[in-house]
């Protein structure tokens, strides 16, 4: 945990460089997630083969099947079809073929234009992204993720040759005539030249995946996956990657199993399950709690430490799921729609889904988070095992040289210190109290003595921001855990909340983020203070923010 200052070094490095890649990628797709499990709801629900199918008038007007020679609902939208006859008839075009073809991607394009240039970005970006998808005749969501940004980013080149040089008065005229007229051209240029390309690249993409599949190789991807994951990737991979992807292919067969390659929570749940059983120190305390919100809430993010904390356990990770992908891929599983949280209760909802192949389909991917999730715990656990005697005894060291460091900084004994030393050095508690000497002091070491626990005692917090990539899931959590800290501390004028790293601004005035994220979030906003935690669950350094805040409300500051 350090501050900013003028000797930091400026983050950087490939690392850092992937990680705002795949946040960018992801970014496009995370605001929107609502509006795909609206879809994957219709498309459940109002199908031919959907659950409410059976439901007329209703189900042939929502799910686009409906014959309008025979059902007399007038002003509804109908397009020419052809029947099992081949003869043309009027159909409904309901919801469920609109929402994928037209919105979906008009809502990627719009937020991924808005992240470029705001909202003439947005607005070019959306209206450029038509063309693209009228040019095609496939969901264009890669289309959208390029040229949305792409469109953007033009308009934004575009405004720099003439700003400050148009005339008062004339401002509205020109930005609103050259957006449209420039909202025009790359219209025209996506139906031409980026669908096609586009269209090219979706096939290739879709052959590479069906050539894994045909020879038996996908599994193999999750060489890739799960390390990547843990990196704090996940995002990226899913959304950026495989959900685009997967959506074509369920549009074509009611399914994917790309939505569940990164979202399956079975690795996660068995890896932390290993922690609770074969863990040691904090590690085996925090694992439980972590197992149930991962598995139920869906944050994945919150097992990543725990896997960095002994990386050889990325190896269970990939055995697992690559266990998960070989059981969906030999069984035929998949999702209709991507399940956002990786939750298992987003992942039964879109399983489940008629269309997708209902209950059975369910039971082939239950059957695999059940084995990925034992996979991973027998791997993992013969790992923690084999150094478990090994890590006692570093967690004692760990113990030992906290309270010694501790009394040479202080420059003397204390009780206090005697009774650390003489605890059990497998006592959880004294553990933590043993880390949260060693957390203040590494801090302590890092800003030449001016932070004590983390946090400068200088600057009057009033806005604390809890930041991961998406700004979603494990920020959130860790938001409201902090939140109810200070509400019982009885502090009320500090506000707390979570946003996407991409999003962090100057009004922060301390941002906590997991320690791979913190360079990036240093160089969003350098003059706030940054803390880094482990753990969004359950870290210290939570009661050291509280304890900050009160001491500058007790003082007056």
């Amino acid at each position: 945990m350090t501050t900013a200052s003028d000797t930091v070094k400026k983050p950087g490095g490939a690392r850092i460089a992937v990680q705002r890649f795949g946040t960018f990628l992801s970014g496009m797709i995370m605001p929107n997630i609502a509006a795909f499990i609206a879809w994957g709801f219709i498309t459940m629900l109002f199908i031919a083969v959907g659950w409410l199918g059976w439901w007329e008038p209703v189900a042939p007007l929502l799910g686009g099947f409906g014959n309008a020679d025979q059902i007399n609902w007038p002003g509804a939208m109908t397009a020419i079809a052809l029947d099992d006859d081949g003869e043309p008839f009027n159909k409904f075009v309901g919801l469920v073929g609109p929402m994928i073809t037209y919105l979906l991607p008009l809502l990627i394009a719009n937020t991924g234009g808005r992240m470029v240039y705001g909202e003439r970005g947005g607005v070019v970006a959306t209206v450029a992204t038509m063309g693209v998808i009228v040019g095609t005749n496939i969901p264009m969501f890669l289309g959208a993720m390029i040229m949305g940004p792409f469109a953007a980013w033009v308009t934004k080149q575009m405004d720099k040759l003439w700003d400050g040089k148009i005339k008062p008065g004339f401002e509205m005229l020109v930005n609103n005539f050259s957006a449209g007229i420039l909202g025009m051209l790359l219209a025209i240029l996506g139906f031409f030249v980026f669908g096609p390309a586009i269209l090219w690249f979706s096939d290739v993409l879709g052959a590479a995946v069906g050539w894994l599949v045909a020879y038996n190789l996908l599994p193999l991807v999750s060489i890739i996956v799960e390390p990547a994951k843990v990196l704090f990737l996940n995002n990226a991979i899913n959304h950026g990657v495989f959900t685009p992807l997967g959506i074509e292919q369920a549009t074509e067969t009611g399914k994917s199993i790309l939505f569940l390659i990164e979202a399956n929570p079975g690795p996660g749940f068995g890896l932390l399950m290993a922690f609770t059983f074969f863990g040691v120190g904090a590690a085996k305390a925090s694992a439980p709690g972590a197992a149930i919100i991962q598995f139920l809430g869906g944050i994945h993010e919150i097992y990543f430490p725990y896997a960095l904390s002994k990386p050889m356990t990325i190896l269970a990770l990939i055995a697992g799921g690559a266990t998960g992908v070989t059981t969906n891929m030999l069984l035929n599983g998949g999702l209709a729609f991507p399940a956002a949280p990786g939750s298992i209760i987003a992942v039964t909802a879109a399983a489940v889904s008629p269309a997708a192949g209902g209950f059975a389909n369910l039971m082939v991917v239950y059957l695999s988070v059940l084995l990925a999730a034992t996979v991973t715990f027998l791997v993992a656990a013969v790992i923690l095992r084999a150094s478990r005697k090994r890590d006692l005894l570093a967690e004692a060291d760990t113990f030992g040289a906290a309270i010694a460091q501790t009394e040479a900084n202080k420059g003397k004994a204390s009780a206090a210190m005697d009774a650390l030393r003489a605890a059990d050095p497998r006592d959880t508690a004294a553990l933590n109290q043993a880390d949260e000497a060693l957390d203040k002091l590494e801090t302590e070491r890092e800003t030449a003595g001016l932070a004590d626990g983390g946090v400068l005692t200088t600057k009057l917090v009033k806005n604390i921001v809890f930041a991961c990539d998406a700004g979603m899931g494990s920020s959130a959590m860790g938001a409201s855990v902090l939140r109810n800290k200070i509400k019982k501390a009885g502090i009320e004028d500090v506000t707390v909340v979570n946003k996407a790293i991409a999003n962090l601004d100057a009004s922060a005035d301390l941002v906590i983020t997991q320690n791979q994220l913190t360079d990036r979030a240093r160089k969003q906003t350098p003059n706030a203070v940054h803390v880094s935690v482990d753990n969004f669950m359950n870290s210290p350094k939570y009661d050291e923010v509280v304890d900050l805040v009160r001491d500058q409300h007790q003082d007056g500051a």
